[in-house]
């Protein structure tokens, strides 16, 4: 069921959904200027500021494709409504936080919320928006997954240096409040009302007959909880946590058993689907039938490469401005405003023409990727000449705006183009654990290489490595881009 609407309410639809989504991103970089400034008011030890990140990032993974599917099931807006409320408190009382111990419990909240929330928005555009449109709201969220990765350095360092020590790291989570409180209002007033997004839920049908058979189905539709497929959840959640931990927390043999584990666990789930969906197509928490769509397989795995280098550059860079520069927390995220203000200028633009260049775009994309680690990489060597400046590197950086405002749009519209709107949710939310448990490899990859080098030869060359290695990653989701345009045109073709 796709809604007829007017520009403005467009509008109006998007600013509900994407001031939440803007605040659980923002959420995650911010927070990486203030870890200093907690450890010294909370006396944190060096596991209590790891966990401020890293449970933040475990609940968010391991939340979306169960939340993704509840939202299909029983409403995303219903859904999405919670999910910001509980981020709204959470973040109050990460701000009010007392000890370390309450702080990443809140955090921990924070990112359940956020794992709720997320997938919801992916299904809304689906259920809301069709053809031109649905593309200018993908390249709307674009904006604002850019501008919040980019921009919350530079505002949590703002923040941080134009304040007490205690009250800056608060206000890094408190200002999230204010941003629900007019979500929720937004919510209520210009969303679709759960009798309207109830009726993106999937049909019901009755036992098993011609039309099951013509699906492929057989037995009766699960009913109640069953729908939500709570083996499925508890397989999947504890596959993400396994493949996760490894590059958040435990960097170690043990790491690697839990890797292993994890890769067994999705295997287990994956069968547990596929006995399901046998069962009755509407039973499993995941159709694997959607992976047999070459549109949404394809244009994914693209986006999941390019996050399993690109997110890494913003912790290395704010390290070496920080450390090998020492320079202040505020000139560190100024350094990473280029990259956001290209992302406004052109994530709009780029949604609107997905619809008739969306793959030639998405290979411009990856290839301007890798061209911005290479400008990255050489603005950073010039740093040990007299030539050098961080605001040459912050230019490189803008490359790298330009980068995500054409990949993520593109990407994000063309995998979702063949999804049925009933799993529109779970589709969203598989490809954002997708994204998450790359983004995690990556960082702990390149920050890992980054940290060896600099303890042998330097922040210098740390710094012109690790663009390197990112460089490299980014080489996969250009043959990953190529493949799937040339898939695409042969599905036009035939």
């Amino acid at each position: 069921m796709h809604q007829t609407t007017s520009t403005g309410s467009s509008r109006r639809m998007m600013t509900a959904m994407f001031l939440p989504l803007f605040a659980s991103l923002l959420s995650i970089s911010i927070v990486n200027v203030a870890l200093p400034a907690i450890e010294e008011s909370l006396e944190a030890s060096s596991a209590d500021l790891q966990w401020v990140l890293s449970g933040y990032a475990l609940a968010f993974g391991m939340a979306l494709v169960p939340a993704g599917r509840a939202g299909d099931i029983w409403g995303r807006r219903r859904l999405f409504l919670i999910g910001v409320v509980v981020f709204g408190l959470a973040s109050l009382g990460a701000a009010l936080a007392m000890s370390p111990l309450v702080l990443n419990t809140a955090r921990v909240f924070m990112g359940f919320a956020a794992g709720i929330l997320t997938p919801q928005v992916i299904g809304m555009i689906q259920q809301l928006f069709s053809g031109p449109a649905r593309g200018r709201a993908y390249g709307m969220m674009g904006t604002v997954i850019g501008v919040a990765v980019a921009a919350g350095p530079a505002l949590g360092g703002l923040i941080i240096d134009t304040t007490a020590a205690d009250v800056g790291w608060r206000m890094t989570f408190l200002i999230n409040v204010p941003v629900t409180v007019a979500a929720l209002i937004g919510i209520l007033l210009w969303l679709p009302k759960p009798q309207d997004d109830d009726a993106a839920a999937e049909p019901a049908t009755t036992d098993a007959g011609p039309d099951a058979a013509s699906t492929g189905s057989t037995g009766t539709e699960p009913h109640g909880l069953q729908r939500l497929d709570p083996l499925g959840v508890v397989l999947l959640s504890l596959a993400v946590l396994l493949l996760m931990l490894p590059f958040i927390q435990f960097r170690s043999l043990l790491g690697g058993l839990f890797a292993v584990a994890g890769l067994l666990m999705l295997g287990i789930w994956a069968l547990w689907e596929r006995r399901l969906g046998r069962r009755h197509e509407s039973a499993p928490m995941v159709n694997l039938k959607l992976f047999a769509l070459p549109s949404y397989t394809l244009n994914s795995m693209v986006l999941g490469l390019y996050f399993a280098g690109m997110p890494a550059i913003w912790a290395v860079v704010a390290v070496y401005v920080q450390q090998g520069q020492g320079r202040g927390a505020l000139i560190a995220g100024l350094v990473t405003l280029p990259s956001a203000v290209m992302v406004m200028l052109l994530s709009s633009r780029v949604g609107k023409a997905v619809e008739s260049k969306g793959p030639r775009i998405l290979v411009a994309g990856t290839i301007t990727a890798v061209a911005a680690m290479l400008l990255l990489s050489g603005t950073a060597a010039l740093m040990a000449t007299p030539y050098g400046s961080i605001w040459l590197m912050a230019a490189a950086l803008g490359v790298v705006g330009i980068s995500q405002a054409l990949i993520i749009p593109s990407a994000q519209t063309l995998s979702m183009h063949d999804v049925p709107e009933e799993m529109a949710g779970a589709a969203g939310g598989v490809a954002q654990t997708v994204q998450r448990v790359f983004t995690a490899i990556g960082i702990a990859v390149v920050t890992g290489i980054y940290f060896s080098v600099t303890a042998e030869q330097g922040h210098q060359s740390g710094i012109v490595i690790a663009t390197l290695v990112i460089a490299g990653l980014m080489l996969s989701s250009v043959a990953a881009a190529i493949f799937a345009a040339k898939r695409a045109a042969l599905s036009a073709a035939g």
